[in-house]
This record gives structure tokens, sequence and C-alpha cells, in this order.
């Protein structure tokens, strides 16, 4: 997406646009999983911007605060951002690294209709993460010796 439809976007949503919020959203839209603040930081710094890090947080607090961005908190009570209506995914959280890994498909479409005509309660979203061990974590703890 290009600027004029970032433009577009903070228009919609009675955003005032600035050059941090620009790059703070095509990071967010151009992420595979949730990002937290850090890590945000650290992708504007590979590019050509020189965004603080509180600057960061306020413009994350803006889109949350404007229903653009989603703040989810994962292990070690990190917050991570993703930007809403991009699809809703689901993700498996390591337990030790905190790697994320967004899962390709729903697996609770079939569920998720069984519920609604059980109970009558029309869901409009859901959210699912799964927690554990990434392949190397896992690895690094079977060698670790049991205490």
């Amino acid at each position: 997406m290009g600027a004029n439809q970032y433009r577009e976007i903070f228009r919609k949503n009675n955003i005032k646009t600035t050059k941090q919020r620009e790059v703070v959203l095509d990071i967010l839209m151009n992420a595979t999983v949730p990002l937290t603040a850090e890590e945000i930081y650290v992708k504007q710094m590979e590019g050509e911007s020189n965004i603080s890090l509180s600057t960061i947080y306020r413009v994350l607090d803006v889109f949350v605060s404007k229903c653009l961005v989603q703040k989810s908190n994962i292990s070690d009570n990190k917050a991570v951002f993703e930007v809403i209506g991009m699809g809703h995914k689901h993700h498996l959280i390591c337990l030790i690294c905190g790697k994320i890994i967004a899962l390709d498909h729903c697996p609770m479409g079939e569920y998720e209709k069984a519920l609604e005509e059980e109970t009558q309660f029309e869901i409009t979203s859901h959210k699912l993460a799964f927690f554990g061990y990434c392949p190397i974590c896992k690895q690094k703890n079977e060698r670790t010796p049991k205490t």
C-alpha cells in the first residue's frame, strides 16, 4: 500500500496523518505476525526512519483507541499489535523464546457454527492462540538434564 492509501485509512478513522504514523502502519500492514513495539522500532530503524520508541508507543495507542490496531498480551506480558480487518489469524506462541508463528487457516469454522446453533449466540469474531515450545526450544529443553 502507498502513502495515499494510508492517508485514506487515517481520514476514515479520524486520525491525523503524520510520517511516523505512516511508517508504523506500513510495518504492521506488511507483518505476517503480530509485532511488539520494540520489533516495530527495530524494523523502522532498518529503513530510513528514526522514530523514538516512545513515539511508536504513542502512535500505537492512537491506533488502538481508534480501533485500527488490536493489542494483545502474550507470554511474559508482552503486548503485540496487529492491524484489525486484515483477516483473522491464529498463532502458535513459544513459551521460551516468544516466537510467534501464524497459522495459514482457521481451525474454528465448524466449531463456531456449532456454538452459534447450540447457544443462539451470534459470534462476530474469535481469537485463538496455542502456547507451547517451538522446535528449537523443545530440542534445547530435551538436552538439558532434569534436576
